[in-house]
């Protein structure tokens, strides 16, 4: 094992980036020269706040559009996010735990929901003020663009920043129109979905609603649930506009069918945790949201932009254990920015900067029960949850010459964290912690030959713990008053570029981390977890993404990351784990993509290759890698005046057995959740206008 926290970044360095250099200049024999404007086919971003094109970010930043989305089934969102490097997801199949997501193994601890990513749907927060995130609102038939930055950036979103994805969803074509989908494949699955849209003068509507069943490929993971999602922009004049969007979510049920151990995997793989069978484990939520956004181009320098919103939650779920195992909470989540950019000069060169702030406040009023059973049974909590972030910060870009781009930021961030007691009758339970922090970033990138372009980074990051992290597993309740916030500093140097039919990026890291926050689980509670703070870990990492396009429709795609993640320094209780591997991560994952698309027609051939990850924080346990081979057809014909468009997708073609997700230091080894054998769904889309 590993006992120090030497960087792997120099190795990396020395085989990562050579590797791509030829291809870098394959690229850019048709570039044009340095300094002349962005041509057709660059792509602007705006994940790093101030609109930029992809190519000049100092930062590795992955756009997956509309199009490569054609097909998919539509489940969650790794169907369409596994093709950028650095990512990993678990958990697609179980509703009732949320998708898992990890950016350079930010997130990896979460065992339900999302942690250490900050997610934004047209620029309105999915991120509580806490750092934990749901998706459970996102239309997968509604999004129009995802951009997603890797790396720390709490200098840009503060709280939970260890990686970003901003989701754009679709707004109303020029010409109105009118859409319905029907869905339907293995284990019960069914979907029905209708859109429609257009521009109406001032007025740019879109809606979408859909409503989706699914038996579930292991006993006991059934869900249902329908969604209602609006953008409506009015156009208040030719430098302003104003946004309004709607989420709705009804999800009456989302059974959880728990871990299995190794042993029960092998005996049935499709069985559900005998624990969560006698106590009905699973959750229902309800959920509202309303955001508004406005934009004002003051002069041609200067812009402004604001955002307000509310978000109402009403969720329940139950554990697989008697005491407290039935959770209630109603939430109430709101908060605003304001953005004010101006682009001048600075020593007689270009200057853009951006002044901002941000107000949030998360109020959960939360029980908890006993579980007999499945019935509710004695109250054993009740108290009011409250998480208030105020920040500031400022970002500014500045070119020094015709090939530099040099980026800076720095934020400030004050999380408040109170809870009242409304159980006990002395209130100890009671308590409060604030937790202050800034963040900084500073990039460069140089145009060293045509579209190609170097670039380095450093940037930092902050993760407190969420209101439920907290939880004290000693005597008194409370606060943890041993958890604090997890920190780390990012170091990164890249390569990217376009050209000649090819787009491609690399880029080598090292992530110091302080702090780690990691899960663990008590005797008697299992799918409970507390957390602790480990002293230290180290990320090295390569990520490398190529596309070329072979002909008019034809296309060629591929991803590749490396990651050697490891605990530094980690001694707890239960032993020394200084030098293993963080669990939840893979080693290497690949994907690889052959496509043609032509129209609403196309056919899609893609891979996904993930090495062995460990499932504990001893690295006792493991969960073997895998490969899946997935493939979708569709056609797109005229009949009057409606489009048809028929499709089918085979999902694991080769019928791959493997864990769909694991549980990080589960109780009595019931780390994994096995994932469904082969499996087929197949729809029509009928749309006029």
């Amino acid at each position: 094992m590993r006992t120090t926290g030497r960087s792997r970044l120099g190795p990396l360095l020395a085989a990562g980036l050579p590797a791509l250099l030829p291809c870098a200049g394959l690229a850019a024999g048709s570039a044009p020269g340095n300094g002349s404007p962005a041509p057709a086919g660059a792509i602007t971003v705006s994940a790093p706040r101030l609109k930029q094109p992809l190519n000049q970010t100092p930062a590795a930043i992955s756009v997956v559009t509309r199009r490569q989305m054609q097909g998919q089934q539509g489940l969650a969102l790794d169907e369409s996010l596994d093709r950028v490097p650095g990512t990993f997801f678990q958990d697609r199949y179980n509703f009732a735990q949320d998708l898992r997501i990890s950016i350079r193994g930010f997130g990896a601890r979460a065992n339900f929901g999302i942690r250490g990513i900050k997610i934004l749907v047209d620029g309105i927060p999915a991120t509580l003020a806490d750092g934990q995130s749901q998706v459970d609102g996102i239309d997968m038939n509604a999004i129009q663009r995802i951009e997603v930055m890797r790396g720390p950036a709490s200098s840009l979103y503060g709280n939970a920043s260890g990686g970003v994805i901003r989701i754009t969803t679709r707004s109303g074509p020029p010409t109105p129109f009118a859409a319905a989908t029907v869905k339907g494949g293995s284990y019960g699955f069914r979907e029905a979905d209708v859109q429609a849209g257009g521009q109406f003068g001032a007025w740019n509507d879109f809606v979408d609603a859909s409503a989706m069943r699914l038996d579930g490929y292991r006993d006991h993971s059934r869900t249902q649930n329908a969604n209602f999602n609006g953008k409506f922009r009015y156009d208040l004049g030719p430098d302003a506009s104003l946004t309004t969007v709607v989420g709705l979510v009804n999800s009456p049920q989302a059974q959880d069918p728990g871990g299995l151990t190794a042993a029960e995997v092998r005996a049935d793989r499709r069985q559900a945790a005998p624990g969560n069978l006698l106590y009905d484990a699973g959750e229902h939520v309800s959920q509202q949201k309303l955001g508004l956004v406005y934009k004002r181009s003051l002069d041609p320098a200067d812009e402004l932009s604001a955002h307000g919103f509310f978000v109402r939650r009403d969720f329940g779920n139950r554990l697989p254990f008697e005491h407290g195992g039935q959770v209630r909470f109603l939430r109430h989540y709101g908060g605003g920015g304001l953005d004010f950019t101006h682009v001048g000069s600075l020593l007689g060169r270009p200057n853009r900067v951006l002044l901002g702030t941000e107000l949030e406040r998360q109020r959960d009023d939360r029980q908890r029960y006993d579980n007999v059973l499945g019935r509710r049974g004695a109250m054993t909590l009740n108290q009011i949850e409250t998480v208030d972030n105020a920040a500031g910060y400022v970002q500014d870009e500045y070119r020094p010459g015709a090939r530099w781009n040099v980026n800076l930021g720095v934020r400030y961030d004050s999380v408040g964290f109170r809870v009242q007691d409304r159980y006990l009758a002395d209130g100890n339970q009671s308590g409060r912690r604030t937790l202050g922090q800034w963040s900084y970033s500073a990039g460069a990138s140089y145009a060293w030959h045509g579209r190609q372009r170097v670039y380095t980074n450093v940037s930092t990051s902050f993760e407190t713990p969420t209101t439920t992290e907290f939880a004290n597993p000693g005597p008194g309740g409370g606060f943890n008053p041993n958890l604090g916030p997890q920190e780390a500093t990012n170091y990164e140097l890249g390569l990217k570029g376009y050209g000649g039919g090819m787009r491609y990026d690399v880029s080598v890291f090292h992530i110091d981390v302080r702090d780690e926050l990691v899960p663990y689980q008590l005797p008697g509670q299992p799918g409970r977890d507390y957390y602790v703070n480990a002293g230290s870990s180290a990320r090295d990492g390569l990520e490398t993404s190529l596309r070329y396009r072979l002909g008019a429709h034809l296309t060629v795609s591929g991803s590749y990351t490396y990651s050697a993640f490891r605990f530094d320094h980690f001694r707890d209780s239960s032993g020394n784990y200084s030098g293993n591997t963080i669990p939840g991560i893979p080693r290497q994952k690949l994907f690889a993509e052959l496509a043609w698309r032509a129209g609403g027609s196309f056919a899609v051939l893609d891979a996904l290759g993930v090495s062995r990850l460990y499932a504990d924080n001893a690295n006792d346990a493991t969960s073997p890698g895998y490969a899946l081979v997935n493939v979708r057809f569709g056609l797109s014909r005229k009949a009057g005046d409606f489009e048809v468009r028929p499709f089918l997708g085979l999902g694991n073609l080769l019928d791959t057995r493997y864990s769909q997700n694991v549980r990080i230091n589960a109780f009595g080894g019931r780390y994994y959740e096995p994932a469904p054998g082969r499996n087929v769904y197949l729809g029509i889309k009928l749309r006029t206008g």
